[in-house]
C-alpha cells in the first residue's frame, strides 16, 4: 500500500482550518516553507536595491510577513543592519564631530577623551555624568569640564555629557533616555563602540542619574558606577543582569547619601541571595571621607571594566520606572501599554519560557532569535500554570526589521515575536 500523500494546497487548508478551530497556543504553528521564504529573500533584496525616497514601507510588502528559514533570516538580517549603517553614518559622523546630539527641541553636548587600544571587537564606551543639578549654568559647565578629565580607564573612549538643563534632576528626566540611546548608536557608528562594553557612571548629581538610569536602561549596560548620589524614588530591580557598584564617603550626610547608600548595600544583598546568578554588585562606604572621596572611587572605572553586557540574558527583571519603556532586553508591551510600577519578571531555558510575574501590563510582547533557541522547533510559553503558547514562531522580515530601526543594537535583534494576552 502507498503511503497516503496531501497536496501542499490541501495541506495547508487542513492547518488553516486547525489554527482557526484552536488558536496559536494549542496547535504548533508550520515552518517555514523554504521556496516562500527565499522568495521574500529576493524581495527584500529589490526593496533594498530602490533609493530611500522611492521605497514603500517595508509593512506594507507582501515579503515582509513570509515565515522565513534560519539562513534566510541570518541573510535579510545582514542585509538589513547594512542598509542601516549606510543610512545612520553620515548623521553619526556629524553628530560626532560637532560633539553634541540633538533630539526635537533637546540638545546634549559632549567631549572625550580616548584611553589605550582599540580591542579587534570595538572601544569600549564610558558614559560619565557630571554634578551640579539645580545652579547656574556656569556652575554646571564647570562641573562638565570636570568630570571630563575626572576618570581615566586603561582602555576606552572615555565621554561626558554636558547635561541638557540646570534642573536639580537634570539626568534623570524623560528626555536624557533617547538622548543616551542616541549617543550609544552614534558610537557605535562612527567610533566602532562595542554596544556589549558600554558602561554609567556618575558623581553627585551624575550619581542620582546612575541610580535611576542604571536599572530603567539596564539593557543597554554592561555595569555603572554611582558616586555619591541619592537615588530619590529609584529601585534596583532592573540591575539583575548587570554589574552595579555604589561610592559613597561615610561623612556624607547631605539628602542622607551615606545612609542610601548603606541601604542600598543591603538591598542589593539580598537580591543576589534570592537570586545568585543576578545582582551582581559591590558597595563601598569610604571611612572618614565626605561628598569628596579624594578619587578612591576610581576603582570603579577597573571594576566594570570586568563585565561584559549580556544582550540576551536567560532571566529579566523588567521594573517600569516613572520614565517607562516599550522595550527591555527580549520583552516589549505593545505601544500605550507601557506604565510606571509595572513588574514582568521572566526566565528561558532550552525551548520553554516562563513569565513568573507579571503586574500591569495586558499583553506581553516576547522577542525572539535563533540564539536564544532553535525557532524550526517548538517552543512553550507559561503563565500562572496556563500555557500561552505552544508552537513554532514564525521569523519575517517586517519583524527584524522593526527591532532594528527601533533599538539600532546590532545585538538586540529579532527575527520572531509573540505578542500574548495575559489572563488575570
Amino acid at each position: 500500500m502507498k503511503p497516503m500523500t496531501i497536496k501542499p494546497t490541501l495541506h495547508k487548508t487542513l492547518f488553516l482550518g486547525l489554527f482557526l478551530l484552536y488558536g496559536w497556543g494549542a496547535f504548533p504553528v508550520q515552518a517555514a516553507d523554504p521556496q516562500e521564504s527565499h522568495q521574500a529573500l529576493q524581495g527584500l533584496k529589490k526593496w533594498l536595491a530602490l533609493p530611500h525616497a522611492d521605497r514603500t514601507a517595508v509593512t506594507e510588502q507582501p515579503f515582509a510577513r513570509t515565515a522565513l528559514t534560519r539562513p534566510d533570516a541570518d541573510q535579510a538580517q545582514q542585509l538589513l543592519w547594512q542598509d542601516q549603517l549606510t543610512a545612520l553614518k553620515k548623521a553619526a559622523a556629524s553628530q560626532w564631530e560637532n560633539k553634541k546630539i540633538k533630539i526635537d527641541n533637546w540638545e546634549m553636548k559632549f567631549d572625550y577623551r580616548t584611553f589605550g587600544t582599540k580591542p579587534t571587537d570595538g572601544w569600549s564606551l564610558y558614559i560619565s555624568l557630571h554634578g551640579g543639578g539645580g545652579a547656574p549654568t556656569q556652575v554646571n559647565d564647570s562641573q562638565w569640564k570636570n568630570q571630563i578629565n575626572l576618570y581615566k580607564p586603561k582602555e576606552g573612549i572615555y565621554l561626558a555629557p554636558r547635561a541638557p538643563t540646570d534642573t536639580w534632576n537634570l539626568w534623570h528626566q524623560s528626555h536624557i533616555d533617547p538622548l543616551f540611546d542616541q549617543l550609544i548608536t552614534t558610537g557605535i557608528v562612527h567610533m566602532d563602540v562595542n554596544p556589549n562594553h558600554v558602561y554609567l557612571m556618575g558623581y553627585s548629581a551624575g550619581g542620582d542619574g546612575v541610580y535611576q538610569l542604571a536599572p530603567r536602561m539596564a539593557d543597554r549596560w554592561a555595569a555603572a558606577a554611582m558616586m555619591s548620589g541619592h537615588p530619590n524614588e529609584a529601585y534596583p530591580l532592573g540591575l539583575r543582569n548587570i554589574g552595579f557598584t555604589i561610592h559613597a564617603g561615610e561623612n556624607d550626610s547631605a539628602y542622607n547619601r551615606n545612609k542610601v547608600a548603606a541601604e542600598w548595600k543591603q538591598k542589593l544583598k539580598i537580591l543576589h541571595q534570592q537570586d545568585p546568578n543576578g545582582y551582581f554588585h559591590e558597595v563601598n562606604i569610604h571611612k572618614g571621607l565626605g561628598h569628596w572621596m579624594n578619587l578612591k572611587d576610581a576603582v570603579a572605572v577597573d571594576w566594570m571594566a570586568g563585565f561584559t553586557r549580556n544582550p540576551l540574558p536567560d532571566k529579566i527583571v523588567w521594573y517600569q520606572d516613572d520614565v517607562t519603556h516599550n522595550r527591555f532586553y527580549w520583552l516589549a508591551v505593545s505601544a500605550g501599554q507601557e506604565k510606571p510600577n509595572q513588574l514582568v519578571i521572566a526566565q528561558r531555558r532550552d525551548q520553554t519560557i516562563r513569565i513568573l510575574k507579571a503586574t500591569g501590563p495586558e499583553n506581553l510582547i516576547l522577542l525572539l532569535n535563533d540564539q536564544m533557541m532553535n525557532l524550526d522547533k517548538p517552543i512553550t510559553v507559561h503563565y500562572n500554570k496556563k500555557t500561552l503558547f505552544k508552537g513554532i514562531p514564525t521569523r519575517t522580515i517586517a519583524t527584524l526589521h522593526r527591532t532594528i530601526t527601533e533599538r539600532k543594537d546590532p545585538q538586540l535583534i529579532f527575527s520572531a515575536e509573540l505578542n500574548l494576552n495575559l489572563p488575570f
